[in-house]
């Protein structure tokens, strides 16, 4: 039958219309489905927003034994169902039957095995699993050992639960309802889980729970604790939005940034710390999903790609719980001095005459420096990571390198670990199965990716480092790293799922290796980052965008990453992307030598001379303060990795009493006693929050008291800069490069607003921390004990003078 014209069109309306739908409903996620494209971060939390999953809450003790701290956790069945009230529909959770068959075979509401054992006084360690059984214990790369047992905890029982306690605090089991419940030591609630009903509110917020996914039959689990009205979160890692999470749901995936003003990370930490006294850690390298009270308000919900939970909780103020953190997964150890000088850079040096003439630039126009770095460029081939220099251009880089070191120089070079077809080492890789495979056994991508799970990959990787190592180079930089295929099958006989957040521990960790075996030193120059990686020092913020936003962005991710166990980050100053802004890099430079490392990088120029002689001018005094400042930073280096804590501290981390301090995202202390605040603006001032206490202006000698807002204009260096009263900073000569810093003779510069005793630190380069203590008088101020008598010459000033 043929249809009539009319009829014909309304058909083809209809149809387009209705494609039409599908297409939006793609685009914009209607109907549940969203666009997802390789390596898009995962959102575990949506597998709990399924209908068609089946989900277990855990709902009261079976048995538990006090002494081992391990138990059996029944967990009931619940499934998703509609109800229409008010002409909405909402989606609820219910109790639900099984359906299994045989149903003899398989439980409705399982009882699974969970335990809570203590690790030290202040942390404590809670797993659960979805399976009938534990794994088995094997070694984590995340953790620098089996974790030890502590015995101090005190134990006490009742029908109704079981309670712990140690100086620090106090955990409380309760069996039925389930909850396991945390308090300080002066008996506060911290935080406790949250189970069906908690609290009763006609919305349907996820429990502690797992589910059974129908997809697979995979399990994934939801740890929901409480939060307080006023709680902050911090850290999960170099996040670049604002730097309190409350509020915001963060995916713990790596993912090449793209920049740093949006939500993706290069270095994802599944780690946190709250303001209400605790942090924790969850120890997996799957996806994890935080929901800091986005969805529900009075819910953080830490939903994991894995069937067994792992969560370790800290307890105390931020020092404490970093203290305890990096105990556990590690502290960084310090970098060689070299690395704390400047590093010069752009995209890219790429022969050996533009080499030896930046070199004999910088020290022509006397811009100190100790590093040049040479990226995608120093191949034959722009971009081919083939490890060989190219021989058109260089003529001789074993001189080359030779040279520049006689005069204060090392060398780094960029590489990376995606070889593509026209790399001469691809089909080397392929040959030997080195790379990474999907599941037919072919590549999962255009290039081959190194598997650093492969032993025998690692080794081959190595040599070739190596080769450039003994050839003199200084360091690697170890570039991308956040792409390893999710969907790839690994040597470690896991797939992508859990390898790809485990891709940059293990790549971090074969490239410091083999250059601590090489040179001695620790120090690598790292985009990507998973929990363990501060053990490889160091890393840098990835390619800001050139303006104030990214600048400002920059540092909140700085300040994330601190929180997050990295004693060191860096940053390219000036922004990456375009030729930076004159005054946008006269700023940022300013900020970035008050950092722990320092590095000029992006698209050309970088070299200040190209720009005019008073931005050379600019160079110089903000680098000459860094170098002059150079004992300061090497004691606090010292003393920061030694304790597991940032060079870059949030406010709050040295001011947890003061309210305000936790609300301050655009400042922070540099070391112990420096207060730092760039100018994120074309301003010569700004408003500047001070903690308790007076503070000295660094530049003018202005004293300013804490616990209160100034208007404060910057000196000569565009960065305002402030140090606690009652310091000595330790200071040096400025040098070229820090080869040349004279140790003998160091000035001890006081900082007082009175004649009171000041302190300090100090560290001699591959020498022990000393404590600095002075005490003052009308007089002036003199060292007490000094700890290094006839091998370093003192100079006491005081500044402002009087």
């Amino acid at each position: 039958m043929k249809l009539k014209p009319y009829l014909v069109r309304r058909a083809r309306f209809a149809g387009a219309r209705l494609l039409l739908v599908l297409i939006l409903s793609l685009v914009l996620g209607g109907g549940g489905v969203t666009a997802q494209v390789l390596n898009d971060p995962v959102d575990v939390s949506q597998e709990f927003q399924k209908m068609e999953q089946v989900y277990f809450v855990g709902s009261r003790v079976k048995d538990f034994n006090p002494a081992t701290g391990q138990g059996t956790l029944q967990w009931d069945r619940y499934l998703r169902s509609t109800t229409l009230s008010f002409n909405k529909i909402d989606v609820t959770l219910g109790k639900g039957r099984a359906t299994e068959f045989p149903g003899t075979e398989y439980d409705q509401d399982p009882v699974l095995p969970f335990s809570i054992s203590f690790v030290t006084p202040r942390t404590v360690r809670l797993r659960f699993t979805s399976r009938a059984e534990f794994p088995r214990d094997a070694d984590s790369l995340m953790l620098v050992g089996t974790p030890p047992v502590d015995h101090t905890w005190k134990v006490e029982q009742t029908d109704k639960g079981v309670t712990y306690t140690s100086a620090y605090g106090q955990v409380r089991l309760i069996k039925d309802p389930w909850h396991v419940e945390f308090y300080d030591g002066a008996g506060r609630l911290l935080t406790r889980t949250q189970n069906v009903g908690d609290p009763a509110t006609y919305f349907t917020p996820i429990p502690f729970s797992f589910v059974r996914r129908a997809s697979d039959l995979s399990r994934l689990t939801a740890a929901t604790f409480e939060l307080q009205h006023d709680e902050k979160i911090f850290g999960c890692g170099e996040s670049f939005t604002r730097l309190d999470k409350r509020g915001q749901k963060i995916n713990a995936w790596t993912r090449d940034g793209m920049g740093v003003q949006n939500e993706f990370m290069y270095k994802p930490i599944p780690f946190f710390l709250s303001s209400n006294g605790y942090g924790m850690f969850v120890h997996t390298s799957a996806p994890v999903t935080f929901d800091f009270g986005k969805t529900y308000d009075q819910h953080n919900t830490i939903y994991a790609g894995d069937e067994n939970l792992d969560i370790f909780v800290f307890l105390g103020q931020p020092k404490d719980i970093l203290s305890e953190y990096t105990a556990l997964t590690g502290r960084s150890p310090v970098p060689p001095l070299w690395s704390f000088g400047f590093w010069m850079s752009r995209i890219t040096y790429k022969s050996e005459d533009e080499v030896r003439d930046v070199a004999a630039r910088l020290r022509e126009h006397r811009v100190p420096a100790d590093v040049i770095h040479l990226d995608t460029g120093w191949f034959e081939t722009d971009w081919r990571s083939n490890y060989q220099f190219s021989a058109s251009r260089f003529r001789d880089p074993a001189r080359m390198i030779a040279d520049l070191k006689k005069q204060g120089f090392h060398i780094s070079l960029w590489q990376y670990t995606y070889f593509t077809p026209k790399n001469e080492l691809y089909k080397e890789i392929v040959s030997r199965g080195y790379e990474v495979k999907d599941q037919a056994g072919n590549l999962p991508f255009e290039d081959a990716v190194l598997d650093m799970s492969n032993p025998e990959a690692v080794k081959w990787y190595q040599g070739k480092l190596a080769a450039l190592l003994k050839m003199g180079v200084g360091a690697i930089k170890v570039d991308f790293g956040e792409g390893a295929p999710v969907n790839g099958q690994y040597a470690s006989g896991r797939t992508g799922w859990y390898e790809h957040n485990l891709y940059p521990l293990r790549y971090n960790k074969a490239v410091a290796d083999i250059t601590r075996e090489t040179t001695g030193e620790s120090i690598i120059w790292a985009r990507s980052a998973w929990a363990g990686s501060q053990r490889y020092p160091l890393h840098w913020g990835g390619d800001a965008e050139n303006t104030n936003s990214a600048m400002a962005a920059e540092l909140r991710g700085g300040l994330s990453f601190g929180l997050s166990g990295f004693t060191y980050w860096s940053h390219d100053v000036g922004g990456f992307v375009q030729r930076a802004p004159r005054d946008l890099y006269r700023r940022w430079l300013a900020w970035g030598v008050l950092t722990s490392h320092t590095r000029a990088h992006g698209a050309p120029p970088r070299e200040p001379w190209e720009y005019d002689e008073a931005l050379t001018e600019d160079f110089r005094r903000a680098l000459g303060l860094k170098y002059s400042l150079m004992p300061y930073i090497y004691a606090q280096a010292v003393d920061s990795s030694a304790r597991g804590f940032p060079m870059l501290r949030a406010l709050f981390f040295e001011y947890p009493e003061d309210p305000t301090s936790w609300t301050i995202d655009d400042e922070y202390v540099f070391g112990s006693s420096l207060l730092v605040a760039p100018l994120f603006e074309s301003a010569d001032s700004r408003r500047v929050y001070l903690p308790p206490g007076d503070w000295i202006d660094y530049q003018t000698g202005k004293v300013y008291a804490g616990a209160r807002w100034h208007e404060i204009t910057a000196g000569q260096i565009p960065v305002v800069l402030l140090v606690r009263d009652h310091s000595v900073i330790p200071h040096v000569r400025v040098a070229q490069s820090t080869a040349d810093i004279d140790w003998k003779n160091v000035e001890l510069r006081v900082f007082s607003t009175d004649d009171a005793a000041v302190a300090g630190l100090f560290a001699l380069p591959q020498g022990g921390l000393q404590p600095l203590n002075l005490s003052g008088s009308p007089g002036g101020y003199a060292l007490q004990g000094d700890p290094l008598r006839d091998r370093v010459k003192w100079q006491v000033t005081r500044f402002p003078s009087r």
